[in-house]
């Protein structure tokens, strides 16, 4: 399954499978195959560009994601945390995304992660998120984890989040990009400090570059 995911940089992601699934696409270059679905975690600009949506959205592109984004996208669903909604063999589960001890990222705005159910696995993406209590009701087979700790999680914090939800493997994201201030050897760190709880699986460093 590792071999279907693939990170554009920063916080963007794709899922190649039936359905093809892209996770807040941002400088995306163009395929000439849409996207099937496309989850969108929060309004923050970092995460969410409109100009990728529609480059990738074709007539039958189902775009999910929170009350804030589908505020600007006339075609978005929104999704509501703990929702899940059935499209194909995938199955989303929309969980909370925010940071209560950060201003960034307030519970009130509404931030999701996704839990994405495809060939049998189940695939966490956290979103811009610190450490919070309904992360206990997940336990992802692989987790994507933000480390930049801008309102998110840092190195450390992931790292105390894989022990406790032991998936089998880490990807950290938000990093390698102007807009992050993490870099890898940040992503690096995470391998030391999970101490084999989950094996960490660093993303490519030209696409990090490329962001």
């Amino acid at each position: 399954m590792l071999d279907r995911i693939q990170w554009f940089g920063h916080g963007s992601f794709s899922i190649n499978t039936t359905p093809r699934i892209y996770i807040n696409p941002r400088r995306i270059p163009r395929t000439e195959e849409p996207a099937d679905i496309i989850l969108l975690s929060h309004h923050h600009h970092d995460h969410f560009s409109p100009a990728d949506v529609e480059k990738l959205a074709g007539t039958h592109t189902l775009i999910m994601g929170n009350e804030r984004v589908a505020r600007e996208l006339s075609r978005c669903t929104v999704l509501l945390p703990w929702q899940s909604v059935s499209f194909g063999r995938v199955c989303i589960k929309a969980v909370p995304a925010y940071s209560p001890k950060d201003s960034r990222h307030p519970r009130e705005d509404g931030g999701l992660g996704f839990v994405i159910s495809v060939n049998f696995y189940d695939i966490y993406y956290a979103g811009d998120t610190q450490m919070i209590p309904e992360m206990a009701q997940i336990h992802p087979d692989i987790a994507l984890l933000p480390i930049d700790g801008r309102g998110t999680l840092n190195v450390s914090e992931a790292a105390e989040v894989a022990r406790h939800m032991r998936p089998r493997w880490v990807i950290p994201y938000n990093w390698g990009s102007n807009v992050s201030g993490a870099n890898r050897i940040d992503a690096q760190r995470l391998t030391h400090e999970v101490n084999g709880a989950s094996e960490v699986i660093m993303p490519g460093a030209a696409l990090a570059s490329a962001v």
